[in-house]
Order: C-alpha cells, then sequence, then structure tokens
C-alpha cells in the first residue's frame, strides 16, 4: 500500500496529511502562522495515530510555492529532512494546483464552470495565479498579476469561473461579472493527493538535495523603521 506523507505551508495555514493507499487517514491544521514549531510535531503525531514511521512512507509530497517565502522555506526543509533521515524520494505539487484540486475535489465548482482560477495572495491587489481547465490542467503560465476590472474578462464571458484562495475574496469587489464566483481558502495538504498519486505511480521525484521552493518573485528583505539601541 502506498503511504504519502504532505505539507503544504505556503500561506498562513500550515496543514499536513497522511494517505494510505490513496485515502487520507489523518489531517492536522493550523492557521496561527506558527510553521515552523508545528510542521514536524504535526507530522510526528499523525504518524503515531497510525503506528507507522517516516520509513514505512513511499514519499512526501511538499507544496512548493508559490506562496509565503518563510512558509515555504518551512515545510520543504521539514520534507528534505524527513526524506533524507528515512532515504525515502520527495514529490512537490504547486500551491495553485492545490487549490484546483481542492475546488474539484470538495464539489465546489459552480454549475456550467468552464475554469477554475487559483489565487494566492501576494499583497495589495496582486495575486500568484493561473488559469486552468475543470479538470485540472494548467492553461496559462503562472505568473503575478495586478487584479483590476478587466482582468479575466475573456473566461468570464465564456462563462461561470470559479476564483479560488487566500487572495480570492479581496478580488471580488473588482471582478463584477455574474460569472465570477469566490471562495476564500488556503492550499490544504489533502488536496495533493490526486497530483501526489500520479507523480508517485510515474516516479516522478525532485532531486532533494537541490530542490528549492518556487518563489515566483525574489525574497526582498525588509528595514525596521525603528531600530532598538
Amino acid at each position: 500500500m502506498a503511504r504519502i506523507i504532505y505539507i503544504e505551508t505556503s500561506t498562513a495555514l500550515c496543514s499536513t496529511a497522511l494517505s494510505v493507499d490513496g485515502r487520507i487517514v489523518s489531517e492536522r491544521r493550523d492557521s496561527e502562522r506558527r510553521h515552523a514549531s508545528l510542521t514536524a510535531p504535526f507530522v510526528k503525531e499523525m504518524l503515531d495515530e497510525q503506528g507507522l514511521s517516516v520509513k514505512d512512507c513511499d514519499a512526501v509530497c511538499v507544496g512548493m510555492g508559490p506562496g509565503s517565502y518563510t512558509g515555504l522555506r518551512v515545510g520543504v526543509s521539514t520534507a528534505k529532512g524527513l526524506c533524507f533521515g528515512a532515504g525515502i524520494p520527495m514529490i512537490a505539487v504547486g500551491s495553485l494546483d492545490t487549490l484546483v484540486w481542492q475546488a474539484i475535489g470538495r464539489g465546489l465548482l459552480p454549475d456550467g464552470c468552464r475554469h477554475i482560477v487559483p489565487m494566492i495572495d501576494a499583497r495589495r491587489m496582486e495575486v500568484y495565479t493561473a488559469v486552468f481547465s475543470v479538470d485540472g490542467t494548467q492553461i496559462t503560465e503562472t505568473e503575478p498579476k495586478v487584479v483590476d476590472a478587466g482582468s479575466f474578462s475573456d473566461i468570464l464571458s465564456e462563462g461561470p469561473v470559479l476564483f479560488i484562495g487566500d487572495g480570492a475574496s479581496k478580488c471580488s469587489p473588482v471582478l463584477t461579472s455574474p460569472n465570477a464566483f469566490f471562495v476564500q481558502a488556503c492550499p490544504e495538504a489533502s488536496s495533493m493527493l490526486v497530483p501526489a498519486e500520479k507523480k508517485l505511480a510515474a516516479s516522478l521525484f525532485e532531486d532533494t538535495a537541490y530542490f528549492e521552493p518556487f518563489y515566483l518573485k525574489e525574497f526582498v528583505p525588509t528595514v525596521p523603521k525603528r531600530k532598538v539601541l
């Protein structure tokens, strides 16, 4: 039986899951941005709950981004540590893909929906996004996009479009088409199951030593305005 550990930390939600033979058997979630202190303990709790060790698993699947720089570093670092320690391969799934499969798997698509547009919040009116078909196929390249009234007008003219992600609700006052439907959600580890199972079956593994998250934009550190002497 295939066993996969899932880690998704690209947004405010710290999410882990464990699947056995294509079924999620355990999950953990926390939305308080405590990724560094909770990700590894969550994994241990799930494994202990099922009487398993990391070495009993076939792979670790990690959310590769785009998303929060710090969150992605925590998730990928944890995944690498588990893989190196147990000698098992690493699978990576994009955070936008996870949102798409979340929408598909949970029956969130409105009637007649033609496209899914996952949105990861990138501050102000910018989101990390791409357009997907309702079978999970990515149609456009992933990009940082400033959303305005004319955004996505081409696909909105064709029929219902689901916008899903932690950047969805802030775009709803701008995207006023009656064909626009919004679900505010963070990508969850359990929703990586379908793409991860496909990659495991095809042995599409990452190079654990050299793998880096998909940040999409360079990290720019900020300098505090008030310095402590």
